[in-house]
């Protein structure tokens, strides 16, 4: 569980997250950050080393927060089957970038894989996030194999296709070029001619 930390520094990540994400890192100025909040540059300063550890800082705590909401789902669920657990997961990935609209869209900011490229603490804390969400498709997709419910494919790569499709449709609705609740019944009927069993059409 993330650690609780103190008001004013959890009101510079929330203010620095949206300006972020909605500006992008250069264009954001920490005293328009400090207006925004009310605090002063050197408060800033002093919860955040310089603007690449505010930014890093937010990425850990996206991280640790989506990993959390998605282990939560997961224990407090029952499945039917294999597949019906990879229908959910696509159905509570899109929930969770819907009321995390600015955390994820900072994700999938250009921006940020240049930092990624250079910075190993960047690197680590992505691929965090990015194993977290294909390891759960992936559980599923074994387990659907186990069932019956999935057919013959290869579980990891399958689950990183998985990952790319609906991550996608987050990538059209965050940059508004397309409406990702008009895509969610075709994303999930091409999930299941993916998936289903040789032989079989799908559900």
């Amino acid at each position: 569980m993330p650690k609780k930390m103190p008001k004013k520094k959890e009101a510079i990540l929330k203010a620095a997250t949206v300006l972020f994400a909605n500006k992008g890192f250069t264009d954001t100025s920490m005293h328009e950050l400090s207006e925004l909040t009310g605090a002063a540059e050197g408060t800033i300063f002093y919860h955040f080393k310089n603007k690449e550890h505010l930014l890093l800082t937010i990425l850990q705590t996206t991280n640790e927060s989506i990993v959390e909401e998605f282990d939560r789902f997961i224990d407090g669920r029952e499945f039917k089957n294999g597949l019906h657990m990879v229908e959910e997961i696509v159905s509570f990935y899109l929930y969770l970038a819907g009321i995390m609209e600015f955390q994820f869209l900072l994700l999938q900011r250009h921006y940020l894989y240049k930092f990624v490229a250079e910075n190993q603490d960047f690197r680590s804390s992505l691929e965090e996030f990015y194993n977290c969400i294909s390891d759960m498709f992936e559980k599923a997709i074994v387990r659907g194999q186990q069932d019956g419910s999935i057919g013959n494919v290869h579980p990891r790569k399958t689950a990183l296709i998985l990952f790319t499709m609906v991550d996608g449709v987050v990538r059209f609705k965050n940059f508004n070029l397309y409406d990702a609740g008009a895509l969610f019944n075709d994303l999930i009927e091409s999930c299941r001619k993916m998936l289903k069993p040789d032989g079989e059409t799908a559900r």
